[in-house]
């Protein structure tokens, strides 16, 4: 217990060190929500990192997911790396960084209120960020102190509490700034953190070989005359394997958390350097974390009402673990899910504070500026709005505290609700808008509403469709409803977009 507590005191005190190290950094609103746009590249491929992967993944997709498919779990963690790290990274990285940077954009909601010449794209975006990615924040909430229960024997409800005064702390002191350096003190934990405890789960069972025969000798769940399907290689369910990787894969290049990274990162050659650092990132931490899910079937999962609570089974494996390594454990979901809140936070925060109540009138390039307010006015209002980020950071926080402390679902559940909304509406228009110039703003409508309705719908109709196949369905549903929405609806002035796309010339 000595050991587990003062690595914990240890690495709780340097993050708030760091937000103490930073906090001249962040007094002005570019500096608090973008780190001054002059964030490198080791930095920013660590936060992308850290940002995607929480206790939502360790504890909860990781437990729910490794009893569902097995060893074929890991194939999400390869597609999480393939397509939602490098793909995105390629697909997005680049453009994002120069039409943002271009059009003066500072949040997802901002971006589509600016490149599509719409405030009321820029309000509904906003209210749809904050409130969805609440259940998202829970999630990660409840991953993280079901573990610190696990290894300190404190009740949930405190380490919830402590986790959240932790986080607003050091990124109300420090903003991104803090939160980038802080990620990639985090990202190193959670890479030779996954390794460890792999090693040690797997020397547990008798080693790999042994392991994987034990798997192969369960029955699945549909067929009990069948077994061998948790050890295939597509596990006895490879469609319901697909959705989720769908879900967790392509749904990183429509959340504002995510895509947030690239307006901060400095130039082209630190994209791509970030690239490829945050695909090997994610290949270790995320295909590692499903790799051990996989064997999750070899231990006993806790049972309430005849339903096995999905969010036991990886506390289950690591209970026997070493002290040291149970340490190493606890560390390595703080560091993965106070940098996912604190990205959360953050990201509501700004939306809130830039896109609600501040909605500044931005000039595009070729546009006179009116109305052009003096620089010490300018700089009080400035302070003024990161005052206000500060306030709603707290705000924030304390909803999905409450949440938190009495969640409605499996983590995965939330995840699901949370990223399908978002997604589904985000995901098609923002990246259509990237590329293709005859995005409408009416088509952007039609995905909001598609995204939101379709999850809300379905949640509120008692999940007829399961929530992680939904959020997929929501995600690549959003390109064919933005694509004829946009074949049907009143086409943006010519002169405006070309002006927006001048900057990749």
């Amino acid at each position: 217990m000595i050991i587990k507590v003062l690595l914990t005191v240890i690495f709780l005190a340097v993050m708030i060190g760091v937000g103490v190290y930073t906090r001249k950094q962040a007094s002005s609103v570019d500096g608090f929500v973008l780190g001054g746009r002059a964030v490198g590249p080791w930095l920013t491929a660590f936060a992308f990192g850290t940002s995607y992967f929480s206790a939502v993944v360790f504890v909860g997709y990781a437990g729910q997911f490794g009893w569902k498919y097995g060893l074929s779990s890991t194939w999400i963690g390869v597609g999480n790396a393939v397509i939602g790290s490098l793909l995105a990274w390629l697909l997005l990285g680049r453009r994002t960084k120069l039409m943002t940077q271009h059009i003066e954009s500072r949040t997802m909601p901002d971006f589509f209120g600016t490149r599509f010449a719409s405030q009321g794209l820029r309000v509904a975006a906003s209210i749809i960020a904050f409130v969805f990615l609440i259940p998202y924040t829970a999630g990660v909430y409840k991953g993280i102190s079901t573990l610190f229960e696990m290894g300190f024997n404190i009740p949930y409800e405190y380490c919830v509490i402590i986790m959240a005064i932790l986080t607003a702390v050091y990124v109300i002191l420090g903003g991104y700034k803090a939160t980038a350096m802080n990620d990639f003190i985090q990202g190193i934990i959670m890479l030779f953190g996954i390794v460890a405890v792999i090693v040690a789960v797997l020397h547990a069972q008798g080693g790999l070989t042994a392991a994987v025969g034990k798997l192969a000798q369960l029955p699945a769940d549909a067929d009990p005359s069948v077994n061998g399907g948790f050890a295939s290689w597509f596990g006895p369910d490879p469609w319901g394997l697909l959705g989720v990787v769908i879900l967790t894969s392509l749904g990183t290049m429509g959340l504002p958390q995510m895509v947030g990274k690239f307006y901060s990162i400095t130039d082209e050659a630190a994209i791509r350097r970030g690239t490829v650092i945050s695909t090997i990132f994610a290949f270790i931490v995320a295909g590692g974390c499903y790799f051990l899910g996989g064997f999750g079937r070899l231990y006993e999962p806790v049972v309430a009402d005849g339903k096995i609570a999905y969010d036991s089974i990886v506390p289950a494996m690591l209970i026997t673990l070493p002290d040291v390594l149970i340490a190493l454990v606890v560390l390595l979901v703080l560091s993965a899910s106070m940098s996912t809140l604190a990205s959360l936070v953050l990201t509501s925060s700004s939306t809130m504070t830039l896109d609600l109540i501040y909605r500044d009138k931005k000039s595009l390039p070729g546009e006179v500026e009116e109305g052009a307010i003096d620089d010490i006015v300018a700089e009080k209002v400035e302070q003024r709005k990161v005052v206000v980020m500060r306030v709603l950071i707290v705000f924030f926080i304390a909803i999905s505290l409450l949440i938190a402390l009495n969640p409605p679902t499996f983590i995965a559940q939330l995840m699901g609700i949370s990223w399908g909304a978002l997604a589904g509406a985000f995901l098609a228009p923002f990246m259509l808008g990237l590329y293709w110039r005859g995005v409408t703003t009416g088509a952007v409508w039609a995905c909001f509403v598609w995204g939101v309705g379709l999850t809300v719908v379905n949640m509120l109709a008692g999940n007829p469709i399961n929530p992680i196949n939904c959020g997929a369905i929501a995600m690549l549903g959003g390109f064919p409803v933005t694509w004829l929405a946009s074949l049907v609806t009143p086409k943006l002035n010519r002169d405006l977009v070309n002006r927006i796309f001048e900057c990749y010339r």
